[in-house]
């Protein structure tokens, strides 16, 4: 799925409030966005915020061989994922063009500005040294992507711990957490990278810019340097030609951005190593505010039990009297009423519509039992005038043989019983007729 691009009122827009010095989230031109830096239960990992970009910075290590060429230097590796669950525009396990630029560049950054020292990672030279990867997982993409991947992981790398190892001749033992504490990795400095996007030929200069600024702008620059002012590494995209002076106005700006980020870095490692030795809470679930998550969570308060009896007995004296018993019921509304205990039961007028109902009710179950009791007369009248007639004689032209019916003196029933049992009767006789005509030849 390909990212939305920007439409041209859009763009418009944004290079028009560029050109007045504004920005969209209210930020000066060099102000950089709010970095907020959390960690997990386990060593080396945590998940930098900068903005509404997170990073998740993820180290691991194990015992490998060395390489032939240094056989006494371990091994760093660096890897960034760029998935569809941090923008849409991403596509999983392919290679982009944005992704390999940005690997490049983390890979100059710490590798090459000899951040880490590599000899320490040595157990046995030419046999076993320790391999470093650090894993990076954009989890959400609002624009700086390598301002907060460096920051993710250079803090990593600092809030890493490796298992302890011993060596006796051959042999190499390594040591849980519970049997020796674990070693810090030996940093000598913290690289970090700092962006800029220029406009308008280079003629308007952003710090930290965000994704929609990045969709618009001429060309970008990014130093890393660390709090020491050595630059580290500088990368320029884009076809913007740049002058000396603009790249020195970069590199003062950055200078001072390196030294705040650096100084929250080590505020924030320092806060997480007191809280793990006084045993507290810590870990991403810890780190979530109250007021996201938690916000109806009380804390639990103590109930005081004693006395109960005697402050019912005080509440129950000062409470006013039960109200005295109505004779009557209250019709609160037409067609309601009061029914309670020691209270006469009444109901109150019906509505108009009730009374139509009521009424066509009464008429409805009047017709029926009239037509009920003019059934019952025609069904006796048509009973005496049979006993009056003669026999009932049912003959078939074909047949000689005639069959006499004689009626028969019935109750009084109901007209539906009645034609039930002349059906029955001359079901009877017509199976009858149709045996004599088999039988005959």
């Amino acid at each position: 799925m390909k990212a939305t691009p920007l439409s041209n009122c859009e763009r418009r827009f944004l290079l028009r409030a560029i050109e007045e010095r504004k920005r969209l989230d209210g930020r000066q031109c060099y102000d950089y966005r709010n970095v907020r830096v959390s960690f997990g239960a386990d060593y080396g990992c945590c998940i930098v915020e900068l903005g509404k970009t997170r990073v998740l910075a993820q180290v691991s290590c194990e015992l490998v061989p060395p390489k032939p060429n240094r056989p006494t230097e371990g091994i760093l590796f660096f890897n960034l994922e760029l998935s569809p669950m941090a923008a849409p525009g991403f596509e999983p396990g392919r290679q982009s063009e944005l992704l390999v630029r940005l690997n490049r560049l983390i890979e100059r950054c710490l590798r090459n500005s000899k951040c880490i020292d590599t000899e320490s990672l040595c157990v046995v030279a030419g046999e076993k040294v320790w391999q470093i990867r650090l894993d990076l997982h954009l989890l959400n993409h609002d624009g700086n992507i390598i301002d907060a991947a460096s920051i993710a992981g250079i803090v990593a790398l600092c809030h890493f711990r490796r298992p302890d190892v011993s060596v006796q001749g051959e042999e190499v033992t390594v040591y849980t957490p519970e049997e020796r504490d674990p070693v810090p990795l030996s940093i000598h400095h913290m690289p970090i990278c700092v962006s800029f996007a220029f406009f308008q030929q280079g003629t308007y200069l952003l710090v930290d810019p965000s994704e929609r600024e990045e969709c618009v702008m001429d060309g970008l620059l990014v130093i890393a340097m660390n709090k020491h002012q050595e630059i580290c590494t500088i990368q320029s995209s884009g076809g913007v030609m740049l002058v000396k002076d603009q790249v020195l106005r970069c590199s003062k700006i950055t200078a001072v951005k390196v030294a705040e980020i650096t100084e929250l870095i080590q505020k924030a490692l320092e806060n997480d190593q007191k809280v793990r030795k006084e045993g507290g809470k810590f870990g991403f679930a810890e780190s979530i505010p109250n007021q996201k998550i938690t916000a109806f969570k009380m804390e639990s308060a103590a109930v005081d039990t004693n006395n109960v009896e005697e402050q019912a007995e005080e509440i129950i004296t000062k409470a006013d009297p039960p109200s005295e018993v109505f004779a009557k019921p209250i019709l609160h509304t037409p067609g309601t009423a009061q029914i309670g205990e020691g209270i006469e039961n009444s109901w109150g007028e019906l509505e108009e519509s009730e009374r139509e109902e009521a009424a066509e009710e009464e008429a409805e179950s009047e017709a029926a039992a009239f037509e009920c009791q003019k059934m019952d007369t025609e069904d006796t009248s048509m009973m005496e005038e049979t006993k009056k007639d003669e026999p009932i004689v049912l003959s078939d032209s074909e047949e000689e043989e005639v069959v006499v019916l004689e009626p028969q003196v019935l109750p009084r029933k109901t007209r539906a019983q009645t034609n039930l049992k002349q059906e029955n009767t001359s079901k009877k006789t017509f199976n009858k007729r149709r045996k004599k005509k088999r039988a005959a030849p």
